[in-house]
């Protein structure tokens, strides 16, 4: 791949909940069912090119040629965030490998500053999902990006619900060959690097920080 490609998501369930995301008024509980559902709508986009294998099996009436996955992913969600889609992953795909990055953000200069890493071994042939839910400035999913890399990912994909312009340009031109998937590219960044119209600081949202 020479170019990313940046697929953004449109069903008519990732409209009706992520406008339930974006409402200031959307309580806890709220915020987190509408997170998951399309969380897991962006999931099945980012994992629709996993490899099959063949697999015979009996059903209760006769012999039957079905599939069997034969991928293995590797997900590495951005704390904190990411964490709130690594629930939606778990219930696609329950025996997924799970890396951390610990990234966090400075709010005056907007740069992020990793204080945790820990990355199961990751092969070639492993698909290496990057979740974090905003795409801001693109600094923690390309720092999350040149870690996954320096551990030999080369199947990677990058998932986010809402991205900026500014983060997709970024991303886009440090990792050219790592599409995104994303279920809104929104107007800008404002002064203090959060994405507008965007939902507000998603992990205290989430959390109920």
């Amino acid at each position: 791949m020479t170019s990313t490609a940046i697929t953004v998501v449109t069903h008519p369930l990732i409209n009706h909940s992520l406008t339930i995301l974006r409402d200031k008024s959307t309580q806890t509980e709220e915020f987190r069912r509408h997170a998951d559902v399309v969380s897991k709508v962006l999931l099945i986009e980012a994992t629709k090119h996993m490899l099959l294998r063949e697999k015979k099996i009996e059903t209760p009436l006769a012999p039957f040629a079905g599939k069997k996955l034969k991928d293995d992913v590797i997900v590495v969600p951005v704390l904190r965030a990411g964490l709130a889609m690594l629930i939606a992953l778990r219930d696609l795909l329950p025996a997924v490998l799970v890396g951390f990055i610990g990234l966090e953000r400075d709010e005056k200069t907007a740069i992020a500053r990793a204080y945790y890493e820990k990355i199961p071994k990751i092969f070639s042939t492993h698909i290496v999902l990057v979740i974090d839910p905003m795409l801001a400035t693109g600094g923690s999913m390309d720092d999350t990006l040149k870690a996954v890399k320096g551990k030999g990912a080369k199947r990677i994909v990058a998932v986010s619900i809402v991205s900026a312009p500014e983060g997709i340009k970024r991303v886009t031109e440090k990792h050219p060959d790592v599409p995104i998937v994303t279920a809104a590219i929104d107007s800008h960044l404002n002064d203090r690097a959060y994405i507008v119209p965007g939902l507000g600081d998603f992990g205290d949202r989430y959390f109920g920080t």
